[in-house]
């Protein structure tokens, strides 16, 4: 095609594009062009409003009834924690050595038969149903869970483990939402030789088991909570710490970050204002999950004597004294070990609700 041919091919597209531009700008839509195909009618939903992330996984979070039902019982034992030691006029290291051993008694259960202070023992010639409180002339004595081989109040002593137990879940959240958290992103953020270094103390410092640091902070400091507390403190947050650095390394290199650091923010605000929101949710839950770890871990302690001192009592501890009776006095063993079991199963309920709740993959359209 030589130029003039080139030249009448472009005149004769202008001029037939001028055409139908001036044809457009003439033609009139009416409402009869368009037609349905097979629906009568359809109606647009006006009443759709967007919700934030936030309510729309309390909304989620309010459908699992497992995960309600584990928070109101929470709620519950830290409210019984807190009140419980006060109900009665028992402390938890009042020793009664006459009142030793009596099995639980209620003033008004007493009167349907139940929780009235009767207690079975077995013997070579049968089971003999026996009362401590009337044959030791106690009529006016009340233990609702119970009595141990001292004379202390179970009642008062479990409640007053409970609360032992709450303060190391409130320690785990401290040391993995500060600690564990920060150490985890700065790690991940920074990268090459930062994280290097920073990942091999985090090796180092899982490598050795939290019963050795409790031993060996056991020959420099005194058999108490405060050991327990910094042996988690040690060793608690590095679970967290691996599972922040591993959605650091997986967020720092996507289009919203490249932004803000276009636009001049530095590390911290990068950190901790833009990355942290977008994963605050895996966060949280992985802490539920750590909690139910931590109060077993102190349970343990208690219970083989590397916990706290007597007179001072856990659930761990009331569980060990308890055992060496189970045979004769089985109601002894009983409050702490479903408080405990309760407070451990609960917290693992929660953390699965707040993981279907958080997790927005698990919405269901």
């Amino acid at each position: 095609m030589n130029k003039k041919q080139k030249a009448a091919a472009a005149a004769a597209a202008a001029l037939a594009a001028q055409r139908e531009a001036e044809s457009t700008e003439n033609f009139e839509w009416r409402d009869d062009d368009f037609e349905l195909c097979g629906i009568s009618s359809i109606k647009a939903d006006t009443n759709f409003q967007s919700q934030s992330f936030w309510r729309d996984a309390f909304g989620r979070f309010r459908k699992n009834r497992g995960a309600v039902f584990a928070i109101f019982c929470i709620i519950f034992i830290i409210i019984m924690a807190i009140i419980g030691p006060m109900v009665t006029d028992y402390t938890y290291f009042g020793q009664i050595l006459a009142q030793q051993n009596l099995s639980p008694r209620v003033p008004v259960l007493e009167n349907l038969g139940i929780l009235n202070g009767d207690q079975a023992l077995r013997t070579t010639t049968g089971t003999i149903i026996q009362n401590g409180y009337f044959d030791k002339g106690f009529e006016d004595v009340y233990y609702w869970f119970g009595s141990d081989t001292l004379g202390r109040d179970i009642w008062t002593r479990t409640w007053t483990g409970t609360r032992i137990s709450l303060y190391i879940a409130l320690v785990a959240v401290i040391c993995d939402m500060v600690i564990g958290m920060s150490y985890g992103l700065i790690s991940g953020y920074f990268g090459g030789k930062v994280d290097t270094l920073m990942q091999r103390i985090a090796e180092i410092a899982n490598s050795i088991p939290t019963l050795v640091i409790v031993t060996l902070l056991l020959i420099v400091l005194k058999p108490g909570l405060q050991t327990i507390t910094l042996a988690l403190i040690l060793t608690g947050w590095i679970g967290m710490s691996r599972i922040a650095r591993a959605q650091m390394l997986k967020l720092k290199e996507q289009e919203f970050v490249l932004a803000s650091r276009t636009l001049g923010a530095g590390s911290n605000r990068i950190i901790f204002r833009e990355i942290l929101p977008n994963i605050i949710s895996q966060l949280i839950t992985n802490t539920m999950f750590s909690i139910p770890n931590a109060i077993f871990t102190e349970a343990f302690l208690s219970f083989v004597g590397l916990g706290v001192p007597t007179p001072m009592c856990s659930l761990g501890s009331l569980i060990s004294d308890a055992y060496k009776v189970f045979t004769i006095y089985p109601y002894q063993i009983i409050p702490p070990v479903i408080v405990l079991v309760l407070l451990m199963m609960c917290f693992n309920m929660l953390g699965d609700g707040l993981r279907d709740a958080l997790d927005p993959k698990m919405k269901q359209m």
